[in-house]
């Protein structure tokens, strides 16, 4: 068993904050062998096919919800889920591209040629257009879909598009990261544009205005003009709360108190995102469409632990396997919800949303082979059993080997150098390097992370390469059983053998300069012709180095004139 250090916190801290005290030991509501993902339950028989909202918030951490201890007010949220379902069994991925890739697909990484890292702004790459997405389903079965926030699925040719792959209207950012208001990002120096699109057109005209409120009033917007007779699916992708942090200043106001001034800003940017979803509540019911609705709020992965996330108690932040990575905050908010005011332990992960929805919707499945996702909504609504016993949370054969990792110490059947995860019932296991591995409280210091005293810290474990948790259990991740169990080991490794066998090729193309925006008008955009697309996609190709440019003087003008532009609005507001 491992030895730990704990500085700062202890298992007495744990207890003090009142996290022991929770429910993680109740018994497991999933089975020990997993069952056909096709054979799906069908849903309860509605009066019309339900309005669906899919909210989806960027880097917030699994503790920064008020129901979760946090530090942070978020009464809205706090509220549709002690009405609704709360999701505390609930999976995502680690990063940004392969939480959206598996929502909209409901496949898993290693399905889609997606398993290593994200889709960045100069590859000649994309969600595969071979894919049917959720929205495709949605109009298959009569809805009008709309998306408002952010894409990060790709965007190198106008197939790849929002608007080609299934939404009939889009408002938002294209790339994983831009500035709130003048909507600038920058992939490296001098290679900046601007990112903001209303449809395939490039919206220079809703500079200034902060994306939080711009992306609330658009859904108002799309509510107000449509009719609650007819179906709608609204995929809001919130830019909050990724860096960078930004707010209004009243909303930060509120949390002057606090010492950490990443924290701080942090802290407004989630409120004001809660407010947000308490403004899209309020359209729904204004405009006729709330008592037909199921709003499903959902994070993209766990919080950047220095950029003001918390994801304590779990271990580990984003972009790592670790619990803190890969658990997030998620539940289920509808008037048809036939058991409600509860909490669900059902396994659920994000890909079981497409199959979910889609036969909400009294979509057609029949014709969509090798889904990874469930129908989980007799779970959530009724209570029952989830359909899921296990999740993959990914392979990734191009990550960094881990140096200690070797076939031999996978029993001759699995590399253990890969980095991979899997969660079969109670039980995950991981391989390779599951990246940052503390468990970081609340940055409630003025001086974090310059003090590493308040962190909890793994002192051995440098030279492994395998790690099982039972994690119903020991949810925290702090007693591996690796060594105590080979046989739980062995079989886990196993089922890693057994998905990657049907795992596809990786798709992560060179960056191209033709990809660059002053190229492209000053904005981020699809470069790429059909002829260029058959010669550039060469998948598989890990990004060894970027292409380096010269800072560009027009880019900097540029740039200088939207932030000025920015301020003077800020001013007015």
């Amino acid at each position: 068993m491992a030895v730990y250090a704990l500085t700062g916190f202890s298992l007495v801290s744990l207890l003090s904050f009142g996290y022991l005290s929770w429910d993680w030991m109740k018994p497991s509501l999933v089975a020990d062998v997993a069952t056909d993902p096709m054979e799906k339950s069908l849903p309860p028989a509605f009066a019309r096919p339900p309005h669906i909202i899919f909210i989806l918030t960027d880097d917030q951490g699994y503790h920064d919800v008020g129901y979760h201890g946090s530090d942070i007010q978020t009464p809205t949220l706090d509220r549709l889920a002690a009405e609704g379902v709360k999701l505390e069994n609930y999976y995502i991925q680690p990063i940004c591209t392969p939480s959206r890739s598996q929502l909209i697909t409901g496949r898993y990484q290693i399905h889609t040629g997606l398993q290593h890292s994200i889709i960045r702004p100069r590859q000649p790459n994309c969600l595969p257009l071979d894919q049917v997405t959720l929205p495709q389903k949605l109009q298959e079965a009569g809805y009008s879909t709309h998306m408002v926030g952010k894409w990060h699925l790709g965007f190198y040719k106008k197939e790849c598009l929002p608007t080609r792959r299934g939404f009939d209207t889009f408002l938002g950012s294209l790339t994983g990261n831009v500035d709130y208001y003048t909507y600038d990002n920058c992939d490296g120096p001098g290679v900046c544009g601007y990112d903001l699109h209303e449809g395939e057109d490039v919206a220079w005209d809703q500079s200034g205005k902060y994306s939080t409120f711009l992306y609330t009033q658009r859904v108002s917007k799309i509510l107000a003009s449509h009719s609650p007779k007819e179906p709608i699916f609204i995929y809001v992708a919130f830019q909050a709360v990724h860096t960078p942090l930004q707010s209004p200043k009243e909303y930060i106001y509120r949390y002057r108190s606090m010492g950490n001034v990443a924290r701080r800003k942090y802290a407004a940017m989630v409120t004001c995102m809660d407010e947000a979803v308490k403004n899209i509540t309020w359209a729904l019911k204004k405009y006729g469409y709330y008592d037909n609705s199921v709003i499903v709020f959902s994070t993209d992965n766990g919080g950047q632990t220095f950029s003001g996330g918390s994801n304590w108690p779990l271990r580990g932040r984003k972009g790592t396997y670790w619990e803190g990575g890969v658990r997030g905050i998620g539940f289920v908010h509808s008037p048809l919800i036939k058991r409600k005011r509860r909490t669900s332990w059902a396994l659920v992960h994000i890909t079981d949303w497409y199959p979910t929805l889609v036969s909400l919707a009294r979509g057609n499945l029949s014709n969509v082979a090798g889904l990874d996702g469930y129908n989980v909504w007799p779970a959530i609504s009724e209570g029952k059993e989830s359909p899921r016993t296990e999740i993959l949370h990914n392979i990734d054969p191009l990550y960094n080997h881990a140096k200690y990792g070797s076939l031999e110490d996978g029993f001759g059947i699995w590399n253990t150098a890969v980095q991979a995860s899997i969660r079969v019932g109670e039980w995950k296991l991981l391989t390779g390097d599951p990246g940052y591995s503390d468990w970081i409280p609340p940055q409630t210091l003025t001086n974090f992370p310059g003090s590493w005293w308040n962190l909890e810290r793994l002192t051995d474990g440098l030279r492994k390469s395998v790690w099982l948790f039972n994690i119903t259990a020991d949810p925290y991740e702090r007693y591996d059983l690796s060594d105590q169990r080979p046989d739980v080991v062995r079989t886990l490794l196993m089922r890693l053998v057994h998905y990657n066998r049907t795992a596809i090729p990786v798709r992560y193309p060179a960056e191209n300069p033709r990809a660059h925006p002053d190229f492209n008008g000053g904005a981020w955009g699809p470069w790429a012709s059909e002829d260029d697309a058959e010669e550039w996609e060469g998948g598989g190709e890990p990004l060894k180095s970027r292409n380096k440019k010269k800072k560009c003087k027009i880019c900097k003008l540029r740039s200088f004139f939207r932030k000025l532009n920015t301020r003077l609005m800020s001013n007015r507001i």
